[in-house]
């Protein structure tokens, strides 16, 4: 049995890689699919349970964390280590690596009918983010991301705070994946969401292995945004929980971290 951090480490990478396993196959599904396999709204759909499931599969060993912004903001308001946040966000890249790599291994014959000489930007926008043709990296797309994830990571610290609604520990990641879906229906306009550093830079990285050589040119070099941003909103997110609830609540009450 692997011990501490590494043992943590693990899951996280593991959940991490069921997550993008089954986002990013929603992404190729609905992308190439031809309407036959939804729209928007099932990409939204789809995140939201490939979040639930990432969750399920990992929370028991590393508290599924899933997110670089998370583990930060866990770090930064809570007992979480900064010790393990480097070891964290490592594999987390990894695990969505890894899941990135298996969507394209599985669909690689439809990648490669649609775009054999990996020139084109929908099919590297399978694996991550890209803005709107009328929104600008910074501010637009920025304050976007930080948005988004202050708006997550506020609902994660409320979901896990025992002392603000408790639901049952079952229950939680269900409302993870709600959050995401309801950031996704509201937010998704204008660069896709991605409110997880991880979630960007791990697809981003295979794709770009993978021979998709504009994936950190393209958009005026987009791809800092999808990592600065959740970073920063994560840390404004759970500011804002701790101004606004959690310092509301009786001094002899403490709040719990992972």
């Amino acid at each position: 049995m692997l011990q501490g951090t590494i043992r943590q480490c693990a899951a996280e990478f593991w959940g991490t890689m069921i997550l993008i396993a089954f986002g990013c196959g929603v992404n190729t599904a609905v992308t190439f699919g031809d309407g036959k396999f939804g729209d928007f709204l099932s990409v939204n759909f789809g995140w939201a349970v490939a979040v639930v499931l990432g969750v399920y599969a990992s929370a028991g060993i590393s508290g599924a964390h899933l997110n670089p912004a998370v583990t930060i903001a866990l770090a930064a308001f809570r007992d979480f280590s900064w010790s393990k946040v480097v070891p964290y966000i490592l594999a987390q890249v990894a695990g969505a690596f890894v899941g990135a790599a298996l969507v394209l291994g599985t669909n690689w014959e439809t990648f490669h009918k649609v775009d054999p000489a990996r020139e084109d930007i929908k099919t590297t926008g399978v694996f991550c983010t890209y803005p709107a043709e009328h929104v600008s990296n910074f501010p637009g797309a920025f304050v976007d991301q930080v948005v988004g994830t202050a708006l997550l990571v506020a609902m994660i610290f409320a979901i896990g705070d025992p002392r603000n609604t408790n639901p049952p520990s079952w229950f939680g990641p269900i409302l993870v994946g709600i959050t995401v879906f309801a950031i996704g229906l509201a937010y998704g306009i204008n660069a896709g969401y991605a409110i997880n550093p991880a979630r960007d830079f791990g697809p981003r990285l295979l794709s770009f292995v993978a021979g998709w050589r504009d994936v950190f040119t393209a958009s005026q070099g987009y791809w800092w945004v999808p990592i600065a941003g959740p970073i920063v909103g994560g840390l404004a997110g759970a500011l804002g929980y701790e101004i606004f609830i959690n310092s509301q609540h009786p001094k002899d009450s403490k709040p719990t971290g992972s």
